[in-house]
């Protein structure tokens, strides 16, 4: 499995790969996980709106 390698034992005896682990660790947790969506719903009960909206779908065709 995937998560498997995240709870490997590893032992790090150079302190310029141990200065690089760290660093790269803290940007790592200094970056946004969290994207935010482009895509955006909304909800149309308005006839109009909906009139609109399938004139918009059929000037693209």
């Amino acid at each position: 499995m995937a998560t498997s390698s995240i709870f490997a034992n590893f032992n790090i005896t150079d302190s310029k790969k141990a200065e690089s682990f760290v660093q790269a660790l803290d940007v790592s947790a200094k970056e946004n996980t969290k994207k935010e969506s482009t895509d955006k719903k909304s909800f149309i009960a308005l006839p109009g709106d909906i009139k609109s909206l399938w004139a918009k779908r059929k000037e693209q065709k």
